[in-house]
């Protein structure tokens, strides 16, 4: 029987839209959680790579869109990695997620 980790529901909810990822952020800070905080920063780095998926759209349509469904495919897979309790991600890039986004801590 696998255990469930503590903050595995805060790290689901980050995964829920920007609203989720905020209210996860929120609800972690007041009681810190290792397995939350991983995923709350692996969300954060795709709303990014979302947010200039975006950008790149005004410019040029098909780089924009090809990104777009590029975090889409890499969010589904953090949301997987955390409905089945594994503090796994993105390769090369939630490491980097984990380095850079230290004021999510």
């Amino acid at each position: 029987m696998e255990t469930t980790p503590a903050g595995k529901t805060h790290a689901i909810v980050a995964y829920l839209t920007f609203l989720g990822w905020i209210i996860a952020y929120f609800l972690n800070r007041d009681a810190k959680n290792t397995f939350a905080t991983y995923h709350i920063k692996n969300m954060f780095g795709l709303l990014l790579i979302l947010f200039v998926a975006q950008i790149m759209q005004t410019q040029h349509l098909l780089f924009g869109e090809v990104l777009w469904l590029l975090a889409f495919v890499l969010w589904v897979i953090s949301l997987v990695m955390a409905l089945t309790n594994k503090q796994k991600g993105i390769p090369f890039l939630s490491e980097k997620f984990q380095q850079w986004f230290t004021f999510l801590e």
